[in-house]
């Protein structure tokens, strides 16, 4: 939450100072007096628990930690930057105007606010959500429409939506709160805390045996470090991550790339087969034809899946029309793994994700050839992401466990 970072004037005045030969340069650059930017850097240096800059003389520059939380610093303030830049683009300024560089000028609580609004679309639950009054979160959201000069909220019926204005900024800022939460997390390696969390989308292949051996190796290694991964589906996924709300995704790549700021990397390439319970009639045939497939009801990923591309390739819909049972369309493992124990429906699923229950014998694996039966797995970001060392340790055992065949 906005509610635990650091003063943002204290951020961008260190920002200054780390990128300046001395504080009394620094303050006549941002318009303060040396005891004043003396003072917000000491109150900085507190809140964080490290030290920043150099002790003793006003001309010496940041420490080893100070490089590393201003370079997340810079990242962070550079985001809203380009947020005003693309809420400026995205909308006409109101007659009132607004100030020309407003994303220097806001503040942790409005910005909060505008992602509170962004997030429940209503003042009332906004503020519930944050745990602060309404009149302070809507005087928060509007101060922050006065400054820039924009409308960043249109009300509709069920409550606020954003304009595009509005949707430019939250995202950018909500990224400039990940960059802030980050260097806060390497501040607390620098001083031997491991206590940041890392928050992965899974979709499921990864969650049968890779993440989980990924994610014991590292508590292995860092005892301390919370991982939260988040289930459920791609697109809601995709958005928490362009939003920084989710670090990176694993599991099966999109082609083509459903947009242009983020990035996929391939671990390996996974084979689909079909999956059908023990003792189904086709289980013995030696050779499955597509003919054969047909014949039976089936239970299949929900649209906009790359499995189910590959079976609405397969199967055309007058195929699917014949299909005695017709299918049924689950995004659950377990109401598909209960669909197949319990009838004759077949499913298309990659060995990997139920490799248990094929060595358990509770599932078995169908003698088809299956076209296009093969696909990329791999690892999301979004496009310029840097992870922590800790973030970056995890991605190293999930690389070495994609290694070995799990």
């Amino acid at each position: 939450m906005w509610s635990e970072i650091p003063n943002l004037r204290h951020l961008r005045a260190f920002a200054v100072v780390a990128e300046s030969p001395s504080i009394s340069r620094a303050a006549q650059q941002i318009h303060l007096s040396q005891p004043a930017v003396s003072q917000a850097m000491l109150k900085l240096e507190a809140r964080i628990g490290v030290r920043l800059l150099e002790a003793g003389s006003a001309g010496k520059g940041p420490t080893p930690a100070g490089r590393l939380f201003h370079d997340r610093v810079r990242r962070a303030l550079d985001r809203l930057a380009q947020g005003r830049q693309e809420a400026l683009a995205a909308e006409p300024r109101k007659a009132a105007g607004g100030f020309a560089r407003f994303d220097e000028m806001v503040t942790a609580a409005q910005l909060r606010a505008l992602s509170a609004v962004a997030m429940a679309g209503n003042f009332s639950l906004a503020a519930r959500e944050v745990g602060l009054a309404q009149p302070s979160i809507h005087r928060a959201a509007r101060d922050l429409e006065r400054i820039s000069g924009l409308a960043l909220f249109a009300p509709t019926p069920q409550g606020i939506v954003l304009t595009r204005a509005g949707e430019a900024l939250a995202r950018n800022a909500s990224l400039a709160l990940a960059e802030l939460h980050q260097g806060l997390a390497e501040m607390g390696e620098t001083l031997g805390r491991d206590a940041a969390q890392i928050v992965i989308g899974s979709l499921p292949l990864a969650r049968a045996r890779l993440l989980p051996e990924a994610i014991n190796r590292l508590a292995r290694e860092r005892p301390r470090t919370s991982v939260r991964v988040i289930a459920a589906p791609y697109d809601g996924m995709l958005h928490r991550l362009r939003h920084g709300i989710i670090d990176f995704l694993i599991g099966a790549l999109r082609d083509p790339l459903p947009i242009g700021d983020i990035v996929q990397q391939t671990l390996f390439e996974d084979t689909l087969a079909v999956i059908a319970r023990p003792g189904h009639p086709l289980a013995r045939r030696g050779s499955v034809t597509q003919d054969d497939l047909a014949a039976f009801p089936w239970v299949v990923p929900v649209e906009e899946t790359p499995t189910r591309a590959i079976f609405n390739r397969i199967f055309p819909p007058a195929d699917v029309a014949r299909m005695p049972g017709g299918i049924v369309e689950t995004s659950s493992h377990t109401l598909l793994r209960g669909l197949l124990a319990g009838s004759d429906r077949l499913t298309i699923l990659s060995t990997r994700q139920v490799a248990d229950d094929l060595e358990r014998g509770l599932l078995i694996a169908l003698k088809a050839e299956l076209p296009w039966a093969h696909r990329p797995i791999g690892l999301t970001f979004r496009q310029g992401w840097r992870p922590t060392a800790t973030q970056a340790a995890l991605l190293g055992h999930i690389r070495a466990v994609s290694g070995t065949g799990l």
